[in-house]
């Protein structure tokens, strides 16, 4: 488990590719501390567990679920990434629960400049969309953001100097490709909610059901 509070900013040293895999060598600091083989960091938002480690950094697998489902199969060396260890049992909640698995791919639309921030509009498929509301959460290559508006096709966040400094969010521009994990919450609520359309009345989620079961 995440928060989407960004630790440092590493960068991709080296990249072996396998038929549908790859294994990404990244070259961090910060992260280092404390981290072991098998341990997991959320590399631009998609957890990865270590399976090399070094002085100067770490080595990861990529499956080709992951491949598919992110955009870490565009990194090249030299690339940039966000980086973050998992939360730590008596760690601060900094950000919102992250898992790790990304939804999906968005797309940034534009980029505008508002005083001291940076809006970014960031172009996603509907089955993203139905997961993304105003002023809810939204982590985008690994950085948790609040939402401020949502249109039908797109969303928008507003960025402090400080998050756009400090992650690699800061160097996107219109047209470049971003992961995407919505709130993991939304998306139980909606599965719970689907066994309302189910046959049997113990299926049905109800205010009875809800109280027995504590909430």
């Amino acid at each position: 488990m995440f928060t989407g509070i960004v630790e440092e900013t590493g960068t991709v040293r080296a990249v072996r590719r396998g038929a549908h895999s790859a294994a990404l060598s990244i070259g961090a600091s910060v992260v280092l501390s404390g981290l072991k083989i098998g341990d997991s960091v959320a590399v631009n938002g998609v957890c990865l567990t270590v399976t090399e480690r070094n002085a100067g950094g770490f080595t990861a697998d990529v499956m080709h679920e992951t491949l598919d489902r992110s955009t870490l199969g565009a990194l090249v060396p030299g690339s940039p990434v966000n980086l973050e260890r998992a939360m730590a049992a008596d760690g601060r909640f900094g950000g919102h629960i992250v898992s790790g698995h990304i939804d999906g791919v968005g797309t940034i639309a534009a980029t505008r400049r508002d005083d001291n921030a940076v809006w970014y509009t960031v172009r996603a498929a509907p089955g993203l969309l139905r997961y993304i509301v105003e002023k809810g959460s939204v982590t985008i290559d690994g950085v948790s953001l609040t939402v401020a508006a949502v249109e039908a096709d797109r969303f928008s966040v507003s960025l402090i100097p400080h998050t756009a400094a400090v992650t690699v969010l800061g160097q996107k521009r219109a047209g470049d490709a971003v992961n995407l994990e919505t709130d993991v919450i939304g998306k139980y609520v909606e599965r719970l909610l689907a066994f309302q359309e189910s046959p049997g009345p113990e299926r049905h989620v109800t205010l009875d059901f809800l109280i027995q079961n504590g909430f």
